[in-house]
């Protein structure tokens, strides 16, 4: 459902999938039922306190979430493993987990294949190629980081899309996503990179219209489209 790669013959329209960032149970709910009235599948970010500044709810209380949504968990957490253990839901489809990570990173990559999940691998806006191009030949996704993780609202550091380039020339195949920072002003300079899907917090959350924010995305990737 999260997967949308480009060829270099054929490119699918980019994604935009809303991002839920929350450090409390009743905001993650709220935001979910929010998105489930316009979208189809969303990103949850998991936070630990230690791997970022911010904290987020148990992970394991998604387990019991009625939803119509599919979703992917990004994992900005020191222990990977532990926390991906501990979710088990039929919407899960995607497990991102930070490339920076104290983890064995094809060993996370195996482990989140044999339970029938797409693994992914985030790189915050410093790292650079050579450091995740190792496991990054094994992940099915890449995500890049556009602003320092943790929070809403950091602003965004254009200097990513030099990475993102790059990396859509290093790993033509792969699915390659950005988080953060995502404007309709900017919209245009990822697709321009070869960006698959671009993952949207509070410009559409903090909006007085979350759906009708949304839509505003849709409807510039359709324009950008069209040149």
């Amino acid at each position: 459902m999260l997967n949308n790669a480009s060829s270099s013959l054929t490119r699918r329209r980019m994604r935009i999938v809303p991002s839920l960032l929350a450090e409390k149970f009743d905001a993650f709910i709220a935001l979910m039922e929010q998105a489930e009235v316009f979208a189809d599948c969303v990103q949850v970010d998991v936070m630990d306190g230690i791997f970022v500044e911010t904290r987020s709810f148990p992970v394991e209380r998604i387990n019991n979430v009625r939803t119509t949504l599919f979703f992917e968990v990004h994992l900005m957490v020191q222990d990977p493993f532990s926390f991906m253990s501990r979710i088990s839901h039929p919407g899960l489809k995607k497990v991102i987990f930070q490339s920076e990570a104290p983890a064995e990173p094809l060993a996370l990559i195996n482990k989140i294949t044999e339970r029938g999940l797409v693994p992914g691998l985030a790189i915050k806006p410093e790292t650079g190629i050579d450091e995740f191009r190792a496991a990054g030949e094994h992940a099915d996704t890449l995500l890049f980081l556009t602003v320092d993780p943790g929070s809403y609202g950091h602003p965004f550091r254009p200097e990513v899309l030099t990475k993102v380039s790059e990396a859509r020339k290093a790993f033509p195949d792969k699915v390659i996503a950005v988080d953060g920072g995502v404007s309709l002003d900017n919209l245009k300079m990822f697709y321009d990179v070869g960006v698959d899907y671009v993952c949207i917090g509070s410009r559409i959350f903090l909006q007085d219209d979350p759906g009708k924010s949304y839509r505003n995305f849709i409807e510039k990737v359709k324009e950008i489209e069209k040149g």
